[in-house]
């Protein structure tokens, strides 16, 4: 579908796309290049699907940039996406403001620089008061660490007696998860041709629609983008129930 068809349908559409940007080294080793240089080039490719986003009226919209894992990678790569980092921020983030684009960065960032965690500070307070496309950018982060600093939160309350352990619930735990309030993920998109969810986001996925394609991220443009919602659109989701029941409740 075009993105006119996919605003005609504006109902069906994903409110929550998660992207795993994958396929930078690659796309930089296949042109003799340093890995670093692909993460640059995929920076287009960001401002591209935040774009396609925003027009459609997406309610959220999050990007897995640097997981807890990336550290072990060569040091001259991290470096590289720090500075990177640093850079996109301090040039994106009066964009994203005059767009209405409200900017969170999840995940650990006591691991960064004082400097790159003060930029970041900085960019999620200017846009802070936007109401437009909620932007999330997941950096140091990863499921498994989002989902236990929710459950040591809770134990704490245990141990206080603010709480028992039967007002756990699932509600609670989602209260907890880093950054209070993101949706579950309606649409996750993984680029670079691997097919599985690396540690992103496991308990807001628990429902996704996952779409994997061979594309890697500096190529995914906006037609790879409304590529992926043109699928989703086009999937039954049922959560839980048959096929009848959900033709049922949709008539």
């Amino acid at each position: 579908m075009t993105e006119t068809e996919l605003l005609k349908n504006r109902d069906l559409l994903p409110k929550h796309i998660a992207i795993i940007m994958d396929g930078n080294g690659r796309w930089a080793q296949q042109r003799g290049k340093m890995r670093v240089s692909g993460h640059r080039a995929g920076v287009k490719s960001v401002r591209a699907a935040v774009s396609v986003a925003a027009r459609l009226e997406i309610d959220e919209l999050t990007l897995f940039a640097f997981s807890s894992e990336n550290w072990r990678r060569p040091d001259d790569e991290v470096s590289g996406l720090m500075t990177l980092f640093l850079t996109v921020l301090e040039r994106e983030v009066k964009k994203l403001d005059r767009h209405g684009v409200r900017l969170r960065i999840i995940g650990d960032t006591t691991g960064f620089s004082p400097k790159l965690q003060l930029q970041i500070q900085k960019a999620e307070a200017t846009t802070a008061s936007n109401q437009g496309l909620l932007l999330n950018i997941a950096a140091n982060y990863g499921g498994r660490w989002d989902v236990s600093n929710a459950v040591q939160s809770l134990a704490k309350q245990i141990e206080s007696g603010e709480i028992t352990s039967h007002d756990i619930t699932e509600e609670t735990i989602n209260q907890r998860i880093d950054k209070l309030s993101m949706s579950d993920v309606d649409l996750m998109i993984r680029t670079g041709g691997e097919h599985r969810i690396s540690n992103f986001m496991l308990w807001q996925m628990a429902y996704a629609e996952l779409y994997f394609c061979d594309t890697l991220w500096p190529d995914f443009g906006e037609d790879c983008f409304t590529d992926a919602m043109s699928a989703f659109i086009n999937r039954e989701r049922r959560f839980g129930c048959t096929g009848e029941q959900v033709q049922s409740t949709a008539v």
